[in-house]
């Protein structure tokens, strides 16, 4: 019977957490306690690298195992530089929202390969949040499992009657719930899962203390977590691709504009084959620095870093860290994927961002009240329908805009766009062509990014001192 789930007795349920993998969600730790960096740092890699699964998914600690090389498999995994140390690229990475599974090294699945030995799979909604309508609940919940249903020959069904079992149960629990794993209240744990298998084999507990939300970027929204932890329920590990679903660390995407990144494709059709469809799924893919085809979205400099835009994500490059890959959601969850243009507004210490003819002011790391607004409100004529790139001129305190073969020039001290413009980018910027992707004022030049080239333009000059280089050479590669 399915009750019979949540009446197992706790020597049982302590017996089945060595023989199920139990996965969760963490809140982010905050960033300006670093003063207890060196035990934060012990207790991170205590909880995520000095674990190894053994046969029955039992843990055992690899105490034998230094700092160091905790630290270096941690590096490996995430893609940082391997140093050993806990340096802040490294604790930064630390500090994020992530799942509380230990990671591997792909997106490998449970050790041990479970998985269901059917394909319509059952579930249970045992209790409810009250954050959200009992039908929005159902729906996030429903949609959950299409993520998966879409891309593999498995289907789901919600049972109702209280007289057959499901395989996986699903339910919202406060703080120690009956499975010797407790939440911790809010911002703490988000939720857990557990692997394909009997009993509380593939079941997901949600924290009730937590507010859950099925649009928008504030509380934490269900359909996102519910789609992370059920692929645990159906096999899935973790992933090491910061784009995946299934990577450790909880990230806002706009529901609605949601699709499975083909990573996780890849892994749950590892598990239980292709799809019957006769159109093979396909997701977004995660940009790599170091492909000769890279090209950015747009790029903007901040503070003495560096953001190079790409689709949901942007690289993250800063003087003493490196290049570090992140989504734009986990830094700004209400700004949009495929940003067109950005730029660094030195008058102001602010950046501004562009997509389509709306713009957002980014001060630190908060979007200011008011936004996004209108473009032509920075006087844009109504034919202009998105920027092409933009960069600010710290010493004229000029912002150069690029649309088509033409560009604009914003006096930022005025704040207002100056008169005689547009002009001809081939008259101004001679041997720089029009459609330009992004572009940035450094050092004394001007850097135009077309695909993946880059041309470097003398502004005192004018003219192009080289046009052969990629334009991911600035990604260290």
């Amino acid at each position: 019977m399915a009750v019979m789930k949540r009446m197992m007795s706790l020597p049982i349920l302590l017996f089945l957490l060595f023989a199920f993998t139990f996965s969760s969600f963490a809140a982010p730790v905050d960033p300006d306690k670093k003063d207890a960096n060196l035990d934060f740092v012990k207790k991170y890699l205590n909880n995520f690298y000095s674990q190894e699964s053994e046969i029955g998914g039992s843990f055992f600690m690899d105490d034998n195992v230094s700092l160091t090389e905790k630290l270096k498999k941690m590096q490996i995994f995430f893609g940082l530089n391997v140093t050993g140390q806990a340096d802040t690229e490294t604790v930064e990475v630390m500090m994020k929202p992530r799942c509380g599974v230990p990671d591997l090294d792909s997106f490998t699945l449970t050790e041990g390969e479970p998985k269901w030995d059917k394909n319509e799979i059952t579930y249970r909604i045992m209790s409810r949040t009250t954050d959200m309508h009992s039908s929005q609940v159902d729906k996030a919940i429903q949609k959950a499992f299409e993520v998966w249903s879409n891309v593999s020959p498995l289907t789901f069904r919600e049972v109702t009657d209280g007289k057959e079992e499901a395989d996986i149960m699903i339910s919202f629990e406060r703080r120690a719930h009956g499975d010797n794993s407790p939440f911790d209240g809010p911002d703490g744990i988000l939720a857990h899962a557990f692997q394909p298998g009997k009993f509380i084999g593939g079941d997901a507990h949600f924290d009730l203390d937590e507010l859950w939300t099925h649009k928008g970027p504030k509380g934490r929204n269900l359909f996102l977590v519910a789609a992370h932890e059920f692929g645990h329920s159906l096999g899935l590990s973790h992933s090491s691709d910061p784009g995946a679903l299934m990577f450790p660390t909880y990230s806002y995407t706009e529901p609605s504009l949601f699709r499975l990144p083909q990573d996780d494709i890849n892994g749950i059709q590892a598990i239980y084959g292709k799809t019957d469809s006769p159109i093979q799924p396909t997701g977004p893919t995660t940009p790599e620095a170091c492909d000769p085809s890279t090209s950015f979205d747009a790029i903007a400099t901040f503070r003495g870093e560096m953001m190079f835009f790409k689709d949901r994500h942007f690289w993250r490059k800063h003087p003493q860290t490196g290049v570090e890959l992140i989504f734009i959601s986990l830094f700004w969850p209400a700004l949009p994927s495929k940003i067109d243009a950005a730029y660094e507004n030195y008058e102001t210490d602010q950046v501004f961002l562009f997509k389509g003819n709306k713009y957002w002011v980014l001060n630190g790391y908060d979007v200011l009240p008011g936004y996004p607004q209108n473009i032509y409100h920075l006087g844009f004529s109504r034919n202009v329908k998105k920027i092409d790139a933009a960069f600010s001129d710290p010493d004229s305190g000029k912002t150069y805009f690029f649309v088509g073969n033409k560009y604009w020039r914003y006096d930022e001290i005025r704040r207002s766009m100056e008169k005689g413009y547009p002009r001809f980018i081939a008259k101004d910027f001679p041997g720089v062509k029009p459609r330009i992707d992004a572009a940035l004022n450094h050092e004394g030049y001007i850097y135009f990014f077309q695909g993946s080239r880059m041309i470097q333009f003398d502004p005192n000059r004018k003219r192009v001192v080289n046009s052969s280089q990629r334009s991911n050479s600035w990604l260290n590669c």
